[in-house]
């Protein structure tokens, strides 16, 4: 019996290539499934972050120490901060009882220099306090004028609360992530009731106050060479919707920016007339002005490093590749921060050697590894995201200024999450909402 020629059509062949493509369609959902079942279990039982042995760590592992001059340079800014803070000498003479000589009886004692000098760190408690300011008030003799004493400055209008408390509250919020809830119970415990509303008025006023501040620090920020920017999640409050809160860093500032949604709307309306190197992930939101005209778009290889980390229970031996690859990269940014030569040009011939040789064989990697995996397992995600990215991905090789990641800005939301958490502590497991009071 001859074979059938490949031009040959029938049912068993259709059923067959029907089958095949369920077979694919199948293999690529347990692989999805397996991903997300990874990282369920990562999440669970494992650590929270992804977190491999830094640069730092590995280089110690390979008998490669940090600089110990740095280390006591450290040490000794430590020590010159501690010897500036206010002191209070406080005397202890010694016992009347010990001040009699065993041997002699004599109690004419004489002091052996100032005394031994023991140090000891403390803190002294804040509290609150009542100013009561008298304002003079004068009168003209022939009842026809008075003059009243100008009285101080108050944030808003008919407010009973001083510029140090309302920074506090300011401080603790944005900069400490403490919820208003929490600052409502310390506040009592030091004496000083303040309802959670009457914070949250004075935090509005605040606001109002340094807007002209706000807007020339995002002015600053948009005229920037180089900007790092970012974005996290905020629920608001009665609303199904979720807010957003974007961060945008510079060498010398940060910035905030609270916005109703995602939309690049945000990115247009802070760096819309500026130019330069904006440092961002895959969001697409940034596209808007990331044009030829004004910003240019550098990607972040920490991303890419993350979503190969949390798809390594499919392929560890293959995923182990590529994050060793990317920590030459990260070995060639602390070789150049030990040698104090950040941005420079010496720090850009490395980069133009060692980071693009890694640079490179991890892209031989990603077109390699590419085929393998179907595009929704949690490994072809990666794979494809990274390819997507490389473009910018390698804008940092041309220029040293430009960092590797967006580690920078994800840093500077680390305080918001922070908060984040601290409100979902107060909702409790049955709340759907979150009280951002």
């Amino acid at each position: 019996m001859t074979d059938a020629p490949e031009e040959h059509e029938c049912a068993w062949r259709e059923r067959a290539l029907q089958l095949e493509a369920e077979a694919l369609a199948t293999q690529a959902r347990v692989s999805e499934m397996e991903a997300q079942l990874a990282e369920l279990r990562r999440a669970v039982f494992g650590r929270k972050s992804e977190k491999m042995p830094t640069p730092s760590q590995e280089l110690r592992q390979q008998g490669r120490r940090v600089d110990p001059a740095k280390t006591q340079a450290t040490r000794a800014e430590r020590r010159r901060q501690k010897a500036e803070l206010p002191e209070q000498r406080i005397e202890h003479p010694a016992p009347a009882e010990q001040c009699v000589c065993p041997k002699c009886g004599s109690q004419e004692l004489s002091p052996l220099g100032e005394g031994e000098v023991q140090t000891v760190y403390e803190r002294v408690p804040e509290h609150f306090i009542r100013h009561v300011h008298v304002l003079q008030k004068l009168a003209c003799r022939c009842g026809e004028y008075v003059v009243t004493a100008p009285g101080p400055r108050r944030v808003g209008e008919q407010t009973s609360y001083g510029p140090g408390l309302i920074a506090h509250l300011v401080v603790s919020k944005c900069a400490d992530s403490t919820p208003f809830y929490r600052l409502e119970k310390a506040c009592k415990r030091a004496g000083m009731p303040l309802a959670r509303s009457t914070m949250v008025d004075l935090f509005h006023r605040a606001a109002d106050e340094v807007e002209p501040l706000y807007e020339a620090l995002m002015a600053h920020i948009a005229a920037q060479q180089l900007v790092q920017a970012d974005e996290t999640p905020l629920k608001m409050q009665s609303k199904a919707s979720k807010g957003y809160l974007w961060t945008f860093v510079t060498p010398q500032a940060i910035g905030y920016r609270f916005s109703g949604g995602r939309s690049g709307q945000t990115p247009v309306t802070v760096l819309g007339g500026g130019s330069g190197t904006l440092v961002v992930d895959g969001y697409t939101g940034y596209n808007r002005v990331c044009t030829p005209q004004q910003w240019e778009r550098a990607g972040c290889l920490a991303h890419v490093r993350r979503k190969l980390f949390e798809s390594r229970a499919l392929a560890p031996e293959d995923v182990d590749v590529a994050l060793a690859l990317i920590l030459d990269v990260y070995r060639v940014e602390h070789d150049a921060k030990q040698a104090g030569i950040v941005g420079t040009k010496k720090h850009l011939a490395m980069r133009q050697s060692a980071s693009r040789a890694a640079m490179e064989a991890l892209h031989s990697w990603l077109l390699e590894q590419e085929p393998k995996w179907p595009p929704k397992s949690g490994l072809g995600k990666a794979v494809r995201y990274a390819l997507k990215q490389w473009a910018e991905l390698t804008v940092c090789l041309d220029d040293a200024r430009v960092p590797v990641d967006n580690n920078a800005s994800e840093r500077a939301l680390r305080v918001v999450a922070l908060g984040r958490k601290n409100e979902q502590a107060k909702c409790g497991a049955g709340r759907r909402s979150i009280d951002l009071e």
